[in-house]
């Protein structure tokens, strides 16, 4: 795996950075899916939804709580159970992506699992879809990056092979993960990314 620039001093001191709690280990977005949902408690409950004679006949909401990390996420807008299931496991997956941080290269070693998938989208080189399998994982790793370089895109882009504009790009294609690169540059007294 490539290494990262020596960009010590315009890093932020560990003691300035945003206070938020790191999770041990690898990050949960990286795992796969079906990991996850084992890792949920599930709750269906009845919901009003699409109209039709079945409303409110079936109990089709799902909702998710991860009992490791305490995130939920919730999906009541299909008359199907099924597709409310799966919907609400991708909003799982984006949601730990963004409420959760583990460690980054850049604060200190990571473990093995984490490194040989950074090193799988790296070669990707930003480009994955929204609907990837891959997104989850590539939103939450470049989170942890900013996170700890202070939300300065300038300082990962080489790492990701990408520039400011295409990590900002990738960033806005899910608003809840620049409002919190714009929330830690806030805390850093930088402007946030347009």
């Amino acid at each position: 795996m490539e290494q990262f620039l020596d960009m010590s001093a315009q890093l932020p001191d560990a003691c300035d950075l945003l206070p938020i709690k790191i999770w041990d280990g690898l990050h949960p977005s990286c795992l796969p899916a079906d990991e996850i949902a084992r890792q949920c408690e599930l709750r269906t409950q009845r919901r009003s939804g699409p109209g039709g004679q079945h409303r409110n006949k079936t109990s089709s909401g799902v909702f998710l709580f991860h009992a490791p990390t305490g995130v939920v996420a919730e999906a009541t807008e299909r008359r199907s159970q099924s597709e409310n299931r799966k919907i609400a496991l991708a909003r799982m997956l984006l949601k730990l992506a963004v409420e959760i941080r583990t460690i980054s290269p850049i604060a200190g070693s990571i473990d093995l699992v984490e490194r040989e998938i950074r090193n799988h989208l790296q070669k990707r080189e930003m480009r994955v879809a929204r609907h990837s399998t891959d997104y989850p994982a590539l939103c939450a790793l470049l989170l942890n990056d900013l996170y700890f370089t202070g939300g300065q895109p300038s300082l990962v882009g080489q790492y990701w092979q990408a520039g400011s504009s295409g990590l900002v790009r990738f960033l806005k294609s899910h608003p809840p993960a620049i409002l919190f690169v714009n929330e830690i540059r806030g805390h850093h007294g930088r402007l946030p990314l347009r």
